[in-house]
């Protein structure tokens, strides 16, 4: 196996942010009453509009830029705490108290976001006054017809960067996960083709048998090989697919929104089909599933203290760091907007 290091990697620059559809809460936490949230640092403020739809606006009012999230709604317009000037869904000033005269003025107008909700989450496009040529990200087989469907949010300490190589790094299950997914011990080789997707990257694992951790015996119990793919999509999608029988298919897919240059929020999708009664299914897979998430929360923890008390990454990578330089890449590309040419098909020996 070919393990040269590649050249080393040091940075103290926050991650690249890359414009476009990023998930802000779950569709059930955004409501008549103003909530604030935070996308890469700055505050956002969502609340319902007289039609009960989503809205997204910068979190400061025109006037004395006192946080419209501390004021409340009023039909279906936001109302600052301070004078009480309202605006609409579109930033829009609609009313102020004691002002002979209409109140509509272009400076008077707070910045609006595109939001959308989809699939149980709220989405909000990064660049304030923009009309989307695109959709949020449709997330696979979620709700469909014979497959659970589980959500979860959780704040993740590290850049957006970390938390996506995290999610789709193979290496450190052996380690962090040794005994859900595999063991150091156990590893097999298999090849690995590393391709490249429009706005992404995909590894696919080929000859992976299915892994003899907690979670692999439960959803195939019968064992055999295993059809895996493991996704990068800008600007904040990871995404884990197996395939573990013709009947067991787990798509984990998770947003990752960054809160700040250390904290990422990230809101887990996953869908799964097995042939397990859903009932059971449920108290099978999110209770591992979490287990294993809130041990990726440690590790990442350990790894951004690091960081920061050496004052920024220094990374040696490997071919078998399969995924984490292209994500890096890939952003500061989309942050910059000089994308470059589509890497082609790679192919890797490794063992897992």
């Amino acid at each position: 196996m070919n393990t040269q290091l590649e050249p080393h990697m040091k940075s103290t620059e926050n991650t690249a942010f890359a414009p476009g559809w990023y998930t802000i809460a779950a569709s059930q936490d955004v409501r008549p009453k103003p909530k604030r949230f935070l996308l890469n640092g700055l505050p956002i403020v969502t609340f319902r509009d007289a039609t009960g739809r989503s809205v997204a606006l910068l979190d400061r009012c025109s006037h004395r830029n006192a946080p419209l999230s501390a004021g409340r709604v009023v039909a279906g317009n936001i109302e600052c705490h301070y004078h009480g000037w309202q605006f609409d869904g579109a930033g829009e000033c609609k009313a102020i108290p004691g002002l002979c005269g209409a109140s509509e003025h272009g400076a008077r107008r707070v910045p609006s976001f595109a939001c959308r909700e989809s699939q149980g989450w709220v989405w909000v496009y990064s660049q304030a006054g923009v009309v989307p040529d695109s959709e949020p990200y449709e997330i696979p087989f979620a709700d469909q017809p014979g497959y659970l469907t589980i959500r979860q949010r959780l704040e993740m300490p590290g850049p957006l960067d970390a938390v996506a190589e995290n999610a789709l790094d193979v290496p450190h299950t052996a380690f962090v996960h040794s005994g859900l997914f595999r063991k150091n011990a156990d590893r097999k080789p298999l090849e690995v083709v590393i391709r490249a997707l429009d706005g992404g990257a995909e590894a696919q694992y080929i000859g992976e048998q299915r892994p003899e951790g907690l979670a692999g015996r439960l959803l195939a119990p019968q064992g055999g090989e295993v059809l895996h793919w493991d996704r990068f999509l800008l600007p904040c999608i990871a995404q884990v697919e197996y395939r573990l029988s013709d009947r067991t298919h787990i798509v984990a897919t998770t947003a990752l929104t960054p809160r700040t240059p250390h904290v990422t929020d990230l809101f887990a999708t996953v869908a799964v089909k097995a042939p397990i009664p859903n009932a059971i299914l449920r108290g099978v897979v999110k209770p591992v599933a979490m287990r294993i998430l809130r041990q990726d929360m440690e590790i990442l923890r350990r790894q951004t203290e690091q960081v920061e008390r050496f004052g920024g990454e220094e990374f040696a990578s490997t071919e078998i760091d399969v995924l984490g330089l292209r994500i890096k890449k890939l952003l500061r590309e989309a942050a910059s907007g000089k994308v470059g040419p589509l890497q082609e098909e790679r192919r890797i020996k490794m063992l897992v």
